[in-house]
């Protein structure tokens, strides 16, 4: 689809949350390094989760996806007839599509091995920060070359040593993530100090969590200090993918914004950092309740001052947060810490603000932040774009369908990289699309 219409309207029904892509990535990677046969239950096969999965196969992991479950059958597993981590013939090719989760995650575990491997990407993958990963490399005598034709192509050798690993824990929690996978493969016991305030934390303890789902053991020595002991072994194992917050976000704003919309499938204790959505909408006057093993949230008063909300922690979730505090009239709802958004598949702070204007929001830059004065309505009946990046396409097909009159949006088909089935979820629930502009 090169263009969409969506009309205004209400949504209703329920909708089953889409497979966390967080849980996701993670679970495939431990059971890709696991001794043995690894079955994961409901798996969505978003481009993302693609490039890692192909990724891993280049490290020699066989993944077999299936309807119900992904099979997953590590390179020491006996029933693996592909090559062990270390071999190589030339260096490993990994594509990782655009998706910088595949990227952070996969690369320390190739040095970890001692395979030389070339990273590929597209889109803005090549512009997000990897000077974190390129400082201790070096430091550690792996080589690090990164071409400066357009998109990515980094190539990396050299092998990976136990030892300390300082690095910045404000640029992204996926350095370290990628550390914890890679650095527990190692002969030796590794440590890893950060340098400054750690960001996005809940993302590294739901690493932690997956790791420890799989045997292996990372631990908290102090602030910002992480022990990990060396040759330990991945376990394989079973695991059911729960929903992801982050996606449900969406269709909870939908509710919140005059629909009937029910979201099933996420689990009210989840380590996901995103689940922070039903306690941010809350501020903002919204109810949000369970029912029936489903989550809801419908409108309540609009809170009587000011609200702050810190999107260090979850940034994935502020494009549908700015579009609700948007819709509440007469209330001023300031976002902060906001910074790490422009580093995304768009400068996702700044295009937020501009196809939220383009809608009739009362919304403006604040340095690294937002300042958003809501009101009831927004007129709608203006082109918007979607910048290629996945979240704002979601989160402008939300707002299109509140708006007073329809509006166009470029490039929907963006969402696949995170969320592939969005649209038909959007029309279930009787959200109205019509396919190129039509």
């Amino acid at each position: 689809m090169k263009e969409v219409t969506i009309l205004p309207g209400s949504l209703a029904g329920t909708v089953a949350a889409p497979p966390s892509k967080s849980i996701a990535h993670r679970a495939l990677i431990c059971a890709a390094l696991a001794a043995g046969e690894s079955r994961l239950a409901k798996v969505d096969g978003s481009d993302d989760i693609l490039a890692t999965a192909a990724g891993l196969r280049v490290l020699g992991a066989v993944i077999q996806p299936g309807p119900e479950a992904w099979t997953v059958r590590g390179p020491a597993s006996p029933a693996n007839p592909a090559r062990s981590l270390a071999d190589a013939n030339g260096p490993a090719e990994v594509d990782c599509g655009e998706s910088a989760s595949t990227l952070r995650f996969l690369l320390p575990l190739f040095p970890a091995c001692g395979r030389p491997a070339v990273f590929s990407g597209r889109g803005r993958l090549g512009q997000r920060p990897l000077a974190p990963y390129r400082d201790l490399m070096r430091a550690q005598g792996v080589s690090w070359r990164q071409e400066a034709a357009g998109g990515l192509r980094l190539h990396v050798a050299g092998r990976l040593q136990a030892g300390g690993f300082a690095l910045p824990g404000d640029v992204s929690s996926q350095f370290i993530s990628g550390l914890c996978f890679a650095l527990p493969l190692l002969a030796g016991p590794s440590a890893i100090r950060l340098t400054t305030e750690l960001e996005s934390a809940p993302y590294l303890e739901l690493t932690i969590a997956v790791l420890r789902d799989f045997g292996v053991s990372v631990q908290t020595a102090g602030p910002g200090e992480y022990a990990i002991p060396g040759g330990q072994s991945y376990k394989a194992r079973d695991m059911r993918i729960e929903g992801d917050y982050s996606q449900a976000a969406l269709f909870l704003v939908a509710g919140a914004l005059g629909g009937r919309v029910a979201v099933a499938g996420l689990e009210p204790a989840s380590r996901q950092g995103d689940r922070a959505i039903l306690a941010l909408l809350t501020r903002l006057g919204y109810k949000a309740a369970w029912r029936g093993g489903a989550t809801t949230c419908v409108h309540g008063p609009v809170p009587a001052g000011p609200v702050e909300i810190d999107a260090a922690p979850c940034p994935d979730i502020i494009p549908a947060l700015a579009l609700a505090a948007a819709l509440r009239p007469g209330l001023t709802t300031n976002i902060t810490r906001a910074g790490r958004l422009r580093l995304k598949e768009s400068d996702r702070l700044r295009a937020t603000v501009t196809e939220l204007r383009a809608l009739g929001a009362d919304i403006e830059e604040r340095g690294d932040g937002v300042l958003i004065r809501g009101s009831a309505r927004l007129p709608g009946g203006r082109p918007l774009d979607s910048h290629g990046d996945h979240r704002l396409a979601m989160m402008l097909t939300i707002a299109g369908a509140a708006a007073e009159r329809p509006v166009t949006l470029t490039d929907p088909d963006c969402v696949c990289k995170s969320y592939p089935g969005f649209f038909a979820d959007f029309a279930a629930l009787g959200g109205r699309v019509n396919l190129n502009g039509g």
